[in-house]
């Protein structure tokens, strides 16, 4: 009797084509609702801030020019990785960052932990020209970010939709913009949100950790 239930549905394609997305759709929701539950449960550590306008405005230009596509933000849990980038990332440090940064593509080197590990006029000279500091590199220049100005409504524009999304920045956070990024350029910002990276977010001591691992290698 089951078999020629299954018989009539196999025979019927259309029936068949929603019966499997029915199924498809509760294997997804069983999937990603505890995901998407998780999601929410997670909260900023001690010392985790949302950006500052001009290290938002660098974030901002980072993922418009694509620099995500060669560098990640995520060191993983590996002995490898955590003695050549430094603490391993978390959940929680990466809170304020919409979109999130992690990945696992590295054209060039992971970047979680960059901040305060070369001066700010090496930065200005890598995205001129890397080639002048790292002869071998394979990077494109960005000298035309320090010709372009920031517009400091659209930052603050940005940080209110933000604060919609639960970032919580204050009416006098968001009317300082405009003095934050007076007369700064689009490399002024870049540089600033590099230089925030690991320092600005980088796991303490209240955060739970874990020793690195060396990924089951013998």
């Amino acid at each position: 009797m089951a078999y020629r239930h299954f018989e009539a549905i196999e025979k019927n394609a259309a029936l068949l084509g929603v019966l499997t997305a029915i199924m498809v759709s509760i294997g997804g929701l069983a999937e990603i609702t505890p995901l998407f539950m998780r999601a929410h449960e997670v909260s900023a550590p001690a010392g985790v801030k949302p950006y500052d306008p001009l290290r938002l405005a660098g974030r901002d230009i980072y993922v418009r020019e694509g620099c995500y596509l060669c560098h990640s933000q995520m060191i993983r849990a590996l002995r490898a990785e955590t003695q050549r980038y430094g603490h391993y990332s978390i959940a929680e440090e990466s809170v304020y960052d919409r979109p999130f940064q992690w990945g696992s593509k590295r054209t060039g080197p992971d970047l979680a932990r960059v901040g305060g590990k070369y001066s700010d006029q090496w930065h200005v000279l890598h995205m001129m020209n890397p080639r002048q500091v790292v002869p071998q590199s394979n990077m494109p220049g960005y000298p035309w970010l320090a010709k372009t100005t920031l517009d400091a409504s659209d930052i603050q524009a940005r940080m209110r939709g933000l604060r919609k999304l639960g970032d919580p920045y204050s009416d006098a956070d968001i009317a300082g913009a405009a003095d934050a990024v007076k007369d700064k350029t689009e490399l002024d910002a870049l540089v600033a949100y590099l230089q925030g990276l690991g320092i600005r977010n980088e796991p303490t001591a209240a955060v739970p950790s874990h020793p690195a691992t060396d990924g089951g290698a013998p």
